[in-house]
C-alpha cells in the first residue's frame, strides 16, 4: 500500500513510488486513522505537528502557528539552534495527541518550538549540503577521539540545515572527558558541537539492520519503549541459556523474550509450585522442563538417563503422597506421541530396461535427414565443375555403351536411391585406355553383357 498522504503521483516522502513498507522511511512510521474523519467542532483540533528528522530517528513535537495544512510526507523548515531545520511532516491530528500523552509532553507549553514556513527551493538546497557533510564529518571525528584515546563510540553525526550546529551521538561505558575533543570539533568544523549520549539499544536502532528472524530490527521500524530483559524470561519459556543465541545485535538481551512471556506465566498458573523434586522407592526423581503445550512435566531418575513424562494430576498426587512420608513405587510416565504424522518414505522401484531410445534414434535421424536435404537445397543451380559433376548432366555422347566404375546397370533416372559416398565418385576426366571409341571394339579386361549392336573385341 502505498502513502496515500505523501502526494499525487509519486509519493514525496517514501520517494519509493508508492511502497512505504521497507525501508528507511519505515522508521517509527505511524499510521493516521483518524485522517478522513470529520470532527464536529475543528476549533479544537490539534495545534501540533509531529516532525521527523534522519528518516524518523529523531521525532519532535512542533506548534503550528500559522495553522497551515500539511500532510504527511511534507518538508517543513522548523526553529532550530541559532537558525533553522528542515524536517519532515510524519504525524498530524488527533493522533499527535495521543503521542503526547504518551511521551508526557505538554501540549501547552510556552518553550515548544515552531514550524517556520513551508520548506523552499532554498531550504532544501542548504539541508542536502549539510547532509553531505555527515559521512566525513563522522569519519574525522571517530579518527580525531581515536587519537586522543577517549573510550567512546560515536554512531552517529546529525548536522542542523543551515550547517551552524552538529550533534554527535555516542555509546561509552563510563564517563568521558571530551573537552578537548569539543575544541578540536568546533575549530575544525566550524560548528557548534552537542555532545549526546545514547544506549546500546538506542544505537542499533540508529544504525539499523536485519534480525536472526528474517525481519527489520524492531527498535529501528516501531519499538520506541526498551524495557528490561533478563534470562530469567528466557527460563520461563524453557530456552536453553546460550548468550550468542539469545543476544541482537546490540549485544544485549533480545527484547522479543519479552512478547511472549505473559503468555507463558499465565499458562505456568495451573503447574504445581514446590514439585522440583519427586521421592520415589527408586530415588528422587529431579524436574528437568515444562511443556505447557502438552500440559505435561518432564522428569529423570538418578543413575539412569531415560526422560518420564507426568501429567500435572500425578504429579500433584505424589507430592501428596511425599508430604504423607509415602514414596511411591513408580512414575507411570505417559506415552508421548508425535502430532506429526509420519512420512511414507516412497518405495524404490527398478526402471533399468523400461526407457527406450527408440524414439531418440528416431528424431535423430529425421534430423539428420533434414540437415542433408537443406544443404542440397543451398548449392546453387548452375553447372557444376567436370570433377564434381552428378549423374543428372552427363553429355549423351556414350549412349548405347555402359559407363565404367561404381555405377549401376540400366538407365535408372538420376537423383533416384542412396548417392554414392565421397571416395567412390570418378573425379575428373577418365583414362584414355579406360575409355572406349566412339563405334568401336571396347577394350580387352573391361567387357560387360549390355545387349548392344556393336561388335564384340577378339579374344
Amino acid at each position: 500500500m502505498g502513502c496515500g498522504s505523501c502526494g499525487t503521483g509519486k509519493p514525496n516522502g517514501c520517494k519509493s513510488n508508492g511502497g512505504c513498507s521497507t525501508g528507511g522511511c519505515n522508521r517509527l512510521n505511524v499510521h493516521d486513522w483518524l485522517l478522513n474523519l470529520p470532527f464536529s467542532d475543528p476549533e479544537s483540533s490539534c495545534k501540533v505537528v509531529e516532525v521527523s528528522f534522519k528518516q524518523g530517528s529523531r521525532k519532535e513535537f512542533f506548534r503550528n502557528t500559522t495553522l497551515q495544512f500539511f500532510e504527511k510526507g511534507d518538508y517543513v523548515s522548523v526553529e532550530g539552534v541559532s537558525g533553522f531545520d528542515v524536517g519532515e511532516i510524519s504525524l498530524t491530528g488527533e493522533l499527535v495527541r495521543i503521542q503526547m500523552k504518551k511521551k508526557g509532553v505538554d501540549e501547552g507549553n510556552p518553550e515548544m518550538k515552531k514550524i517556520l514556513r513551508r520548506s523552499t527551493e532554498r531550504d532544501l538546497e542548504s539541508f542536502n549540503i549539510s547532509k553531505a557533510r555527515e559521512k566525513e564529518m563522522l569519519a574525522r571525528s571517530r579518527a580525531m577521539a581515536r587519537v586522543l584515546n577517549l573510550q567512546m563510540k560515536l554512531s552517529e553525526v546529525e548536522v542542523q540545515a543551515d550547517g551552524k550546529k552538529a550533534t554527535f551521538f555516542y555509546t561509552a561505558d563510563d564517563r568521558v572527558d571530551f573537552r578537548e575533543l569539543i575544541k578540536q570539533y568546533a575549530s575544525d568544523f566550524k560548528v557548534k558541537v552537542e555532545m549526546r549520549q545514547i544506549g546500546i539499544r538506542q544505537e542499533a536502532a540508529k544504525v539499523g539492520g536485519i534480525g536472526s528472524c528474517g525481519r527489520e530490527l524492531c527498535c529501528s521500524t516501531w519499538l520506541h519503549d526498551f524495557k528490561s530483559v533478563n534470562t530469567t524470561a528466557a527460563r520461563y519459556q524453557n530456552l536453553s541459556i546460550n548468550q550468542t543465541k539469545l543476544s541482537g545485535q546490540c549485544g544485549r538481551l533480545k527484547c522479543c523474550l519479552n512478547y511472549e512471556l505473559d503468555t507463558y506465566l499465565d499458562a505456568l498458573q495451573h503447574f504445581p509450585d514446590y514439585a522440583d523434586q519427586l521421592d520415589t522407592v527408586m530415588g528422587t526423581a529431579y524436574l528437568i522442563k515444562k511443556d505447557i503445550f502438552k500440559n505435561l512435566m518432564w522428569y529423570v531418575l538418578p543413575n539412569n538417563t531415560k526422560h518420564y513424562p507426568l501429567t500435572i494430576q500425578r504429579v500433584k498426587e505424589i507430592k501428596r503422597l511425599n508430604q504423607q512420608g509415602q514414596k511411591v513405587d513408580e512414575l507411570q510416565p505417559v506415552e508421548v506421541t508425535s502430532s506429526k504424522p509420519k512420512e511414507v518414505e516412497p518405495a524404490f522401484v527398478d526402471v533399468v530396461g523400461q526407457i527406450s531410445l527408440r524414439s531418440l534414434e528416431r528424431n535423430d535421424k529425421k534430423r539428420k535427414d533434414q540437415q542433408r536435404n537443406d544443404r542440397r537445397s543451398s548449392q546453387p543451380q548452375g553447372p557444376r565443375p567436370q570433377g564434381n559433376r552428378e549423374q543428372g548432366n552427363r553429355p549423351n555422347q556414350h549412349q548405347g555403351q555402359k559407363p565404367q566404375g561404381n555405377r549401376e546397370q540400366g538407365g535408372r533416372p538420376p537423383q533416384q536411391g542412396p548417392r554414392p559416398a565421397q571416395g567412390q565418385r570418378n573425379q575428373g576426366p577418365r583414362p584414355e585406355r579406360n575409355r572406349p571409341a566412339q563405334g568401336g571394339p571396347r577394350p580387352q579386361g573391361n567387357k560387360e553383357q549390355t545387349g548392344e549392336q556393336g561388335a564384340k573385341p577378339q579374344e
